[in-house]
């Protein structure tokens, strides 16, 4: 961001080329800079800057230019609040530039880490089942508090979640002696962050259910 750029009368308002959602702003038929569409929309022809007005117009510029990232990065799949942040120091957006876009988020409830995990969890228990640990271990990379990972956490039974994941990848293993069965099913759970007890009772449980069904 240029703060020091002279004050003038707006003599030209041009769509840039490439970026049709910003404004080329020129003061005394010279190019000053450039601005959001939104940002610029106030302005006219003939008008007269000053250099503080500028400078704001700059500052209000680099805070929609954030926000306009921040929801494209979001625009992908929900995100934390720490993921966000990751994303906007990537492109050099300045730290009090992403409070305000934190402000913004929050207000129009994009940004909310308790419903993230939440929504992380059931995301995982339907499609992907694994254990505590590992789903702990999965938000932790998230940047989430342990406060919001024990809440979204809070009633998960591990047995449940290793069987349906068990019962899901057993079909794979159909015809398999029961030694091969247990290796291959014990393996895929203990790679999904399931204890050596749970595991143990579910693959039991899902072999003894595949032979009594092969049995009728």
């Amino acid at each position: 961001m240029n703060d020091s750029v002279a004050g003038g009368k707006v003599t030209a308002l041009k769509v840039q080329k490439h970026h049709p959602n910003r404004i080329n702003v020129y003061l005394d038929n010279e190019f000053s800079f450039g601005l959001s569409r939104i940002t610029a929309a106030w302005l006219q022809v003939g008008q007269e800057l000053s250099p503080s007005k500028i400078a704001k117009l700059q500052a209000d510029d680099a805070r929609e230019v954030a926000y306009m990232q921040a929801l494209r990065f979001l625009d992908y799949r929900p995100r934390s609040r720490a993921e966000v942040r990751r994303n906007l120091e990537k492109h050099d957006v300045p730290a009090e530039v992403i409070n305000d876009v934190f402000k913004r988020l929050e207000r129009s409830g994009l940004v909310n880490d308790e419903r993230f995990a939440q929504d992380w969890v059931e995301n995982r228990s339907e499609f992907r089942p694994r254990s505590r640990r590992a789903l702990a271990y999965e938000l932790h990379l998230r940047g989430l508090n342990d406060s919001a990972i024990e809440k979204a956490l809070e009633g998960l039974n591990e047995e449940t979640m290793a069987y349906q994941a068990a019962l899901k990848q057993a079909r794979r293993y159909e015809g398999l002696s029961s030694r091969d069965f247990n290796n291959k099913l014990g393996s895929f759970l203990a790679r999904r962050g399931f204890s050596y007890e749970i595991i143990k009772q579910v693959v039991t449980k899902v072999w003894d259910e595949k032979q009594g069904s092969a049995s009728e």
